[in-house]
């Protein structure tokens, strides 16, 4: 297990995890009367996929629209946030 997942679970224990995308995590999100959740920076979600996967770009976005961002698999599902447009 990661060190970063180490610091998230003593945050929330049951938080989910988008497998393989450890290096894009950028924090926690927390939201009124609900557990924190992981949160993830889709740019570099997109990039891990385009380097380490050899992925076209414009497939990496399709995948992760459809496979991670478009998931929902409970309250703990992790969030994805787009950085991108204020860069």
């Amino acid at each position: 297990m990661s060190d970063v997942r180490d610091l998230i679970f003593d945050f929330n224990e049951d938080a989910l995890f988008a497998d393989g995308f450890d290096d894009a995590i950028i924090g926690i999100a927390r939201r009124i009367n609900m557990e924190p959740v992981v949160a993830y920076d889709l740019e570099k979600c997109t990039n891990i996929l385009v380097e380490r996967d050899g992925m076209e770009y414009s497939d990496a976005v399709e995948y992760l629209e459809f496979n991670a961002v478009g998931a929902w698999m409970g309250e703990q599902t992790p969030i994805f946030i787009d950085t991108a447009i204020i860069e």
